[in-house]
């Protein structure tokens, strides 16, 4: 796929996404008498997609989770406390019970051993590798009737803003396992964040090449930034999990043209695996140089996500390469420590004279939900999926706050409009240029953006205002920076499918290779010459087929 024929993707889906919310606003409820499905769903529950259950109906669920995002949450509320999910029983009758609750970090161990014994909850939430094990063992509800039946012209408008091309992934022999939530691809794009004030209090500019991101680094971390005497400051932010989903290495990568865990074509037009290549290595021995001279935590790779958030809340560190939402969580934290705190949104540098060149997904899959076999109201899923559409409107807006205990990234199944965000920087942009005093629009997204950042441009704002103004709306913050990468280079990872057979069988125990050789690589315990070890060995124990198997994907899709 080339950037020409994404670009022109993205903008069609963009345009299909609206379209599909008008036409969805005008649909009429579905037919109740239709069977559509394997499992037939009693004909007393009602099709208004806000029906209320005369009789509880309960879902259980599991959950790994950090701190509640916005700092205005209560401090005494937990996952099972949500307000989203008292609301949910109050609206719907239907009442969510964790059979567990453990930190992120512990999430992925607790399932498996959840798997192996077959105490599975009714609602999950998986990656692409346990879709396929559960479609292969057949423990999957089919959610074809209730979907058809149940979900909302909303919900419906969401998942089907592609064309229905992500829902056709997830469908099996006429059957839908499972609910898909995707984004827009270009929430991926990675950026960079830096300290403003400490560039400034240190008469340094934004860097615009790699070595110019080095002298900021070294001087983050030697010339004592927050003016404190101590030598308690370090530059790049990094954990554990080189490749994450949030202040990880992927921009450091990106910068000199790696891309690991990514599926990039060669010059034949060959998709290869991101992680083998040579300019990974070349990478990796340069985040070497930055480890040796001090550049990152000595103790990274002891850190998980959450550690390294503490350290940015504590102002300890002034770099981080991320994603365009950083502002809303957590350096409004920062600035709530520190109000002098102020970050600038930057892209990637250059290396070598090239620009750097953000990876984008062929597809950004927020989450999977599926419904484990046998249970007997699947169309509650869909309905708690209804719901969560239905809080973020604007009639709501006044109560579905963090200080009323609702917390959104504790609530599954959610979805959302794949394209909201760039909806509300249109939106709010125009409201503003404009001089309105209220914006009328029927994206909640927009709405709440264009008060956080009137009361923010009028000074009366908090630094919650300010993260969401600087996240989404400002035109150089973090949105205005990556929504200008469509028009520059970028590479796309072009694989979108669900696991391969080799993938569900290796790609855990190639991941856990892959990272532990990185880590060693980049501490220095293992010298950079491993890596051609690596990737003979790599292809070895399962790389080659599963190579094999994407690039037949590929020619096939």
């Amino acid at each position: 796929m080339n950037k020409r024929t994404f670009k022109q993707l993205i903008v069609g889906t963009l345009l299909l996404s609206l379209a599909l919310s008008v036409i969805a606003g005008c649909a009429s409820k579905p037919d109740a008498s239709s069977d559509t499905g394997s499992k037939s769903i009693a004909s007393d529950i009602g099709t208004d997609p806000m029906w209320k259950y005369p009789e509880t109906v309960k879902v259980t669920q599991v959950i790994g989770h950090g701190k509640a995002e916005d700092p205005k949450t209560p401090s005494d509320i937990t996952p099972a406390t949500n307000a989203y999910y008292q609301k949910l029983k109050e609206m719907l009758n239907i009442e969510v019970e964790y059979l567990w609750m453990v930190p992120s970090d512990q999430y992925e161990q607790k399932f498996s051993l959840a798997v192996a014994s077959g105490d599975l909850p009714d609602l999950m939430t998986i990656g692409f590798e346990q879709y396929e094990k559960f479609k292969d063992e057949d423990q999957l509800e089919d959610l074809s009737e209730a979907y058809e039946k149940y979900a909302s012209p909303d919900l419906k408008a969401y998942v089907e803003a592609d064309g229905g091309k992500t829902l056709d992934m997830f469908r099996e022999d006429g059957k839908l396992l499972a609910l898909p939530s995707f984004e827009d691809p270009f929430m991926s794009a990675q950026i960079m964040w830096l300290r403003k004030d400490w560039l400034e209090k240190l008469n340094l500019e934004v860097p615009k090449t790699l070595e110019d991101l080095e002298k900021v680094a070294e001087a983050f971390t030697t010339q004592d930034p927050d003016g404190n005497g101590k030598a308690d400051t370090y530059g790049l932010a990094l954990h554990k999990d080189l490749i994450s989903w949030g202040f990880d290495a992927r921009g450091f990568f990106y910068t000199m043209g790696a891309y690991p865990k990514a599926w990039i074509k060669d010059k034949d037009g060959n998709l290869v695996a991101g992680e083998t290549k040579p300019e990974t290595k070349a990478a990796l021995e340069r985040l070497n140089q930055w480890y040796s001279k001090g550049l990152l935590d000595k103790e990274f790779a002891f850190k998980d996500m959450d550690k390294v958030v503490e350290d940015i809340v504590a102002g300890k560190v002034g770099i981080a390469f991320g994603e365009w939402w950083y502002p809303g969580w957590p350096l409004n934290m920062n600035r709530d420590q520190d109000p002098n705190a102020d970050w600038v949104a930057a892209v990637l540098p250059s290396f070598n004279g090239k620009e750097g060149e953000t990876l984008v997904p062929s597809q950004r899959m927020s989450r999977i939900y599926v419904v484990r076999k046998g249970y007997e109201h699947p169309e509650a899923v869909i309905k708690m999926a209804n719901f969560y559409t239905e809080m973020q409107k604007k009639e709501y807006a006044e109560d579905v706050k963090a200080e009323n205990g609702y917390v959104y990234n504790w609530y599954d199944p959610r979805v959302y409009n794949p394209y909201d965000f760039e909806q509300a920087f249109t939106e709010v942009n125009a409201a503003l240029d404009n001089k309105q005093e209220e914006i009328d629009s029927v994206n909640p997204t927009s709405v709440q953006a264009f008060k956080s950042s009137k009361k923010y441009l009028s000074g009366e704002g908090d630094n919650s205002d300010w993260g969401i103004y600087m996240r989404s709306i400002a035109k150089d913050g973090g949105w205005g920076i990556t929504r200008t990468l469509r028009d520059k280079a970028y590479v796309v990872d072009e694989f979108y499918g669900t696991a391969t057979e080799t993938m569900t069988e290796k790609k855990t125990s190639l991941n856990k290779m892959t990272d532990e050789l990185f880590t060693k690589i980049i501490m220095g315990s293992t010298p950079s010459s491993e890596f051609d070890k690596y990737v003979e060995s790599w292809k070895k124990l399962g790389g080659q087929d599963i190579t094999d198997e994407v690039n037949e994907w590929y020619k096939n899709k």
